[in-house]
This record gives C-alpha cells, sequence and structure tokens, in this order.
C-alpha cells in the first residue's frame, strides 16, 4: 500500500514538473474586425512573430503561451502600433481599446508588470506633450529678443523634465528587483537623452536584477550596459583630468614582458616618464635609443620610466625592447592597452607625461633634448 502511494506521489510530481506554467491574453479593439494582431516576444537579437491572429467582428483576439519568469512581449497592429507587456505566468491579462488609437487608450487588468509599464508610459507620454508644447513656445518667443516669458518658459521646461526624471528615478530604486525597471531605466526624451540620469540607480537595478534573473536578455543587457556606462563615464572622467592638468594621474596595471603586472602608482616616489609607443612604429623606435640614454643617466637619481606599448603582436614588442636596448619598465596587454591609452588621452605616437613623485603631471611631450633638459633641472 505504502509502494503504490509513493508511486502516485511521484507520477503526480512528474506530471506536474513538465507541465509548463500558461498564461493567456484575451482582448477587444473597437473598429478592428478582420484585422490582423501579434503578439511578440520581446528579444534583444530580433523579434520573431509568436503567434497573429485576425480580430473577430467584434474586434476581439486571444493569445495563450508559457513563460517560466516575467517575460518582455509586443502587443502590435503594426511597425508603429503596439503596446509593451510585461507578463508573469499563469496571468491571465484582459485589454480593451480602440484599433485606431490603441497606443494611448487602451485599458489593462490581470498582469501587475503591464498594468506599470502602461502607468509608466501614460506619465511619460504626457510630459513630452507638455514639452513638445513647450518647445514651441519658446522658439516664438524666441524671435522676439524683448520677451520677458523666454525664462519663465524655460523654467517651466526643466520643471517638468526634472519631475518626470524624479519619478522614474524614485521607481527604480524602490522596485530593483522589478524587470519594470529595466523599462524605466531605457526611457528616452530623444536618441541621446535618457529620463534616468542617476548612475547609482542603474548599477542598483543591474546587480538586484543579474541576481534574479541571470538568463534574462534584458537583464543581461542592462548589465553588460551599465558596466559599459560605468566604465566609458570612468574613462570620461580620467581624460577631462588629464587634458586640464589635474592634480594626480589616473592608474594603470598591466603586465610587463615577463607577465607580472606592473602599478604606474607603485612608482611613487620617484619622477616617473610615462611613455606610450608601439614597436612597429617608426617614430617611437627612433626615439626609443635616446630614451635607453637618458635611462641610464638618471635612474640613479630617482627616475623610472613607465612604457606602455599598444601593441598585438607580442613576438615584435620583445623584439623592440631587446634590439633598442629598453632596459626601463615596459608593459602592455596586447591587445592596444586601450584602457590606459583612453584615460590619458594619447592622441598620437609616441607619447609621454611627466609626472612628479606624488604622481602628478607636471609635463607632456617632451623629446630628445627638451626632456633632457627638463631631467636636469629636477634630477640635480
Amino acid at each position: 500500500m505504502k509502494k503504490g502511494f509513493y508511486f502516485l506521489i511521484m507520477l503526480l510530481a512528474l506530471v506536474s514538473c513538465g507541465k509548463k506554467p500558461n498564461f493567456t491574453i484575451t482582448g477587444r479593439l473597437e473598429g478592428g474586425k478582420g484585422k490582423s494582431i501579434s503578439l511578440n516576444k520581446l528579444l534583444i537579437s530580433d523579434q520573431p512573430i509568436s503567434d497573429t491572429v485576425k480580430l473577430d467582428p467584434d474586434g476581439g483576439f486571444k493569445f495563450k503561451g508559457s513563460t517560466s519568469t516575467p517575460t518582455f512581449y509586443l502587443l502590435k497592429l503594426s511597425e508603429k502600433s503596439f503596446i509593451t507587456l510585461l507578463i508573469d505566468s499563469t496571468e491571465n491579462v484582459s485589454i480593451a481599446g480602440t484599433y485606431t488609437n490603441f497606443i494611448r487608450d487602451y485599458k489593462i487588468s490581470g498582469s501587475k508588470g503591464s498594468e506599470i509599464l502602461r502607468d509608466l508610459d501614460n506619465r511619460f507620454f504626457a510630459a513630452k506633450t507638455k514639452l513638445d508644447s513647450l518647445q514651441k513656445l519658446i522658439k516664438v518667443q524666441q524671435l522676439n529678443p524683448a520677451s520677458a516669458q523666454i525664462n519663465g518658459l524655460t523654467a517651466q521646461f526643466n520643471r517638468i523634465v526634472n519631475d518626470h526624471s524624479e519619478y522614474v528615478t524614485s521607481f527604480v530604486k524602490r522596485n530593483p528587483f522589478s524587470l519594470a525597471s529595466v523599462y524605466a531605466l531605457y526611457q528616452k526624451w530623444d536618441n541621446s537623452s535618457f529620463v534616468i540620469n542617476d548612475m547609482q540607480a542603474m548599477k542598483t537595478a543591474a546587480s538586484a536584477l543579474y541576481s534574479v534573473y541571470p538568463k534574462n536578455e534584458q537583464v543581461i543587457a542592462l548589465y553588460n550596459n551599465t558596466l559599459q556606462f560605468i566604465n566609458q563615464e570612468r574613462s570620461k572622467v580620467l581624460a577631462n583630468a588629464v587634458k586640464n592638468n589635474a592634480v594626480n594621474s589616473p592608474n594603470i596595471i598591466l603586465p610587463d614582458v615577463d607577465g607580472h603586472n606592473k602599478e604606474l602608482w607603485s612608482l611613487h616616489g620617484k619622477h616617473v616618464l610615462l611613455h606610450f609607443w608601439s614597436a612597429k612604429d617608426r617614430a617611437s623606435r627612433i626615439v626609443n635609443p635616446v630614451l635607453s640614454e637618458i635611462y641610464q643617466k638618471y635612474k640613479s637619481r630617482g627616475f623610472e620610466i613607465y612604457m606602455v606599448s599598444i601593441d598585438d603582436d607580442r613576438s615584435a614588442w620583445l623584439d623592440a625592447i631587446a634590439t633598442d636596448n629598453l632596459s626601463c619598465i615596459n608593459v602592455g596587454d596586447m591587445k592596444g592597452s586601450y584602457q590606459a591609452v583612453t584615460n590619458f588621452n594619447v592622441q598620437e605616437l609616441p607619447y609621454n607625461y611627466l609626472l612628479d613623485k606624488e604622481g602628478n603631471i607636471i609635463a607632456k611631450d617632451l623629446k630628445g633634448p627638451v626632456l633632457n633638459e627638463v631631467l636636469s633641472k629636477i634630477l640635480k
């Protein structure tokens, strides 16, 4: 008896495990009789049509599908007429609206995620409509230099932008584990301006979502984009710091000829010539023997040369080091040392920066006799 009971339990468990959770989407669009509507699973790579049906005489339609985690779908009438849904397993979603104004007047129930997206869209559309109207008014007022209304209109414009940005940012911070936050983070005023400019909110959501949905395409894309934005912002800040003769130079950590990482900042306490070059660059090779002589002359006085190669050919790099008799520190990742080149805003080869004992940039692009003259005054 017991064996039979346990067998039945195991059988039921197997059946339930094999059954995929199903969701349904039913709706009615007035004025849509005979028109087509499609449900597309939203993917990063493409948007394959999951299903397409004809609206019945009353404008009704129905879709069934399965998903194990919240998933984005596009419910489309055409390339320009569609709404975004966030559907979870077992949800029974109901949609009502009109065919001619589907995007703006639809109502939805039965899907919490989709209701949130609808609210975000409504708020964004309302803000964007006000901004478009204000922009037209501002352009008219700009034709009259004596107009006293421009400042007030501009202040109103900025207030709407800031209010919506603060709302969406607050939403993401309150809901870091919700996939709706992905949707919110990618809202844009135009092709180049995101609604949210809070990097911390983006990092928090990306990290939280990736821990829960590590295989979700949108989450993976958000996570990778966040890492890219962080690196770009960091590089931009550091590059601007170098351009403006910043107090401290960015650090560099790259492998030397033996594969051991060498830090630029580990040389604090010495005057350092940070030199960018390439084994395949003729101008760099001409300068190398001069650098070798200068290094031998001043290395006993607390001077070091930290050479960064932008090469991708290790054999050529090692051969050039030996041929040009370079006994100073030479580093490079054999992938162009892109991060170091970007951080130091290197636009040509060879190029260098002279750093003092604290790592401050005190001179740049010193060549031959000029470098020797500067070092003779500093390293007495």
